[in-house]
């Protein structure tokens, strides 16, 4: 295995698999993990009752790091995945909520509910 963790790569799979994992403890439906389209790519995609969650994750050295690591351009990019991802749903969501896991070393993941919104 070795430097396989080293890599930004391995690093970004383990914390989304994290995420995933926190998410099911928590009672959220993994529907789908690394959701990507031509317009952009979903971390992972989950549902909690009739909400139906993006989650993008950050793996980043400290809290802020995380947070400012979300930039607009990559929210836009996960709203429009989302939509073509809405296109294929089979049923309809009452709402929808863009969250955030920021995983730091050696602390618990932190789960921001609701960490931005779609502006009309």
């Amino acid at each position: 295995m070795g430097n396989w963790l080293k890599t930004y790569h391995a690093q970004g799979h383990l914390a989304e698999l994290m995420a995933a994992l926190l998410l099911w403890v928590k009672g959220y439906q993994i529907l789908q993990r690394r959701y990507k389209t031509p317009l952009g790519e979903v971390d992972i995609i989950a549902s909690r009752g009739k909400t139906l969650i993006a989650v993008e994750v950050k793996f980043r050295a400290s809290i802020l790091q995380a947070g400012e690591a979300i930039s607009l351009k990559q929210r836009k990019r996960i709203e429009m995945a989302l939509s073509l991802y809405l296109k294929r749903l089979t049923w309809e969501p009452q709402n929808i909520r863009f969250d955030a896991i920021y995983l730091i070393p050696y602390k618990w993941p932190k789960h921001i509910v609701s960490a931005w919104f779609v502006e009309r």
